[in-house]
């Protein structure tokens, strides 16, 4: 997340309040479908030399989009299938751009975690495949290159399934396609990859002593969810977000189809308990990229 090329992808690159002392929490028990190989799109998808993004949080907007990915053609939406989308671990990011608040626990970043039947509307486009696959990747198969991991380093980056939203020039049944995405991983998983040095200086050093172990508390950094709200909704409106705004579909699933730590609120309900989240601006130097 540090390279700015796919630093807000779902950081976009796909997550109440009790005290501070329950950060020592158990792994959350979700099923979860692990794919560390899976096909490529095909040529008449993504191009051999592009790779499809789904994007779930900050990526809904294609202004946000181009921010990080200048070079991205084909910009629509989809749903991504068999996948919950929530505010359920924090973001080393934030307290590295000091917008994360530890007092509130509002801390949470975004991500997406296997659950079958659920599903969300996502944006899709493609990029140049300039350093994000490995460049010994066998035949159609996509493994994310190095340098796309460091950029996304808590995640798994995998490929899911989704559908392209109908438009007016389509119609019917929409053909099942795969993106790749950033998914929910574990502790596990990170300090496997990098090493409980890199765990100790990103996480630990900030007083979180978990990534993926919450199951109550943490809350939505406010800067980041208000960036994700005014995203969904400038995919589907050109007009001046407002809180009595009827919105899109995008903006719509946005709020009710992401859920809470605790994986029964929606971002619907949070921001009606707590509206101050959409006055809360991002500081001056980071308000180009926290804007929508």
């Amino acid at each position: 997340m540090k390279i700015n090329i796919i630093a807000s992808l779902l950081s976009s690159v796909a997550v109440i309040v009790t005290g501070f002392s329950s950060h020592t929490l158990p792994t959350i028990g979700l099923k979860r479908k692990t794919t560390p190989i899976i096909r490529m799109a095909t040529a008449d998808e993504a191009g051999d030399d592009h790779i499809t993004i789904l994007g779930f949080g900050s990526l809904l907007s294609e202004k946000s989009s181009r921010t990080t990915f200048p070079t991205l053609k084909n910009f629509r939406l989809g749903r991504v299938l068999d996948h919950r989308r929530t505010f359920a671990h924090p973001a080393s990011i934030f307290f590295q751009r000091n917008i994360a608040n530890l007092e509130t626990l509002e801390i949470s970043s975004l991500s997406v975690e296997y659950k079958e039947g659920c599903s969300m509307v996502c944006s899709v486009f493609e990029v140049p495949n300039e350093g994000l696959s490995a460049a010994d990747a066998p035949g159609d198969t996509f493994i994310p290159s190095q340098k796309f991991l460091e950029r996304e380093e808590e995640f798994e980056i995998t490929r899911v399934r989704y559908e392209e939203l109908a438009t007016s020039s389509t119609s019917g049944k929409q053909e099942i396609k795969e993106g790749v995405i950033c998914r929910r991983s574990t502790d596990e998983a990170y300090i496997a990859r990098w090493g409980q040095e890199r765990f100790q200086k990103n996480y630990l050093d900030y007083g979180i002593k978990t990534i993926w172990g919450w199951t109550e508390g943490i809350r939505p950094c406010p800067v980041y969810l208000r960036h994700c709200i005014l995203a969904a909704w400038s995919c589907d409106s050109e007009e001046k977000w407002s809180k009595d705004g009827v919105g899109g579909i995008c903006y719509n699933s946005f709020l009710d189809e992401t859920v809470m730590v605790d994986r029964a609120t929606s971002i619907r309900e949070y921001i009606d308990q707590y509206p101050e989240v959409m006055n809360t601006e991002p500081p001056d130097n980071l308000k180009e990229r926290y804007s929508g």
